[in-house]
């Protein structure tokens, strides 16, 4: 496939929900007396896009969009942790605000990758093989039942990975329920949109993917 300027909106889109999603994820907000991360207004948004890239230009190019946006991510990490080493100037703000507000701890980071990773990879996987099972038909049941793993993997494993030995099974239990409940949801609304976009780069793009004889490993990105 000859890569066009509309791949790349969509591409990085789906990357900037993702870094934005880890910055904002740091304030906690109330919804409906739900606690949230703030993160919930655009991480959802990346599955999105994740699921048109995946029905648009099939599992091998969302393999690889994955894959860039995890190392984004992770060149933003690293470069917001060497901004909090260097010293401050004298004419700046606290460097606690700083740490406070975009400081990482490890074990947050490390849920954050694995959540991202596995809940991405099987949001796309599911995707495209219920695509070959539905001949194409019920883009709405593509879309939302891949997100009801996707989503739920993702809230499971990072809820756990961060947060198990700190709070009781229960309140994690809640937790993991809330946001895939709220994320899906999310998704379910968003529906109309997804139809939208991807009816648009189906004509636009003169391409519907169908990934018959894709290798799904998530490792071979060259392929």
């Amino acid at each position: 496939m000859v890569v066009s300027h509309r791949f790349v909106v969509v591409a990085g889109a789906f990357i900037t929900c993702l870094i934005i999603a880890n910055i904002i994820a740091v304030k906690l907000i109330s919804i409906g007396g739900l606690i949230l991360p703030a993160a919930i207004i655009i991480f959802p948004v990346s599955y999105i896009f994740g699921d048109i890239l995946t029905e648009v230009y099939g599992y091998r190019w969302a393999r690889r969009v994955i894959w860039l946006g995890f190392f984004c991510n992770l060149l933003a990490v690293l470069a917001i942790w060497l901004g909090g080493l260097l010293p401050s100037a004298p004419v700046c703000g606290s460097q606690q605000a700083y740490e406070t507000i975009l400081g990482y701890a490890p074990r947050l980071l490390i849920a954050s990758f694995i959540a991202y990773l596995v809940g991405e990879f099987a949001n796309s996987f599911i995707l495209a093989k219920m695509k070959i099972r539905t001949k194409g038909r019920w883009l709405w049941t593509r879309t939302i039942g891949s997100t009801i793993i996707g989503q739920g993997l993702d809230s499971t494993l990072f809820i756990i990975v961060a947060f198990a030995g700190t709070q009781p099974w229960g309140i994690l239990g809640t937790m993991i329920l809330t946001h895939w409940l709220v994320k899906t949801g999310y998704e379910a609304l968003a529906t109309p949109f997804t139809y939208a976009v991807v009816n648009y780069l189906k004509k636009k793009e003169g391409i519907d993917t169908y990934d018959y004889d894709t290798s799904f490993n998530p490792f071979l990105v060259t392929r």
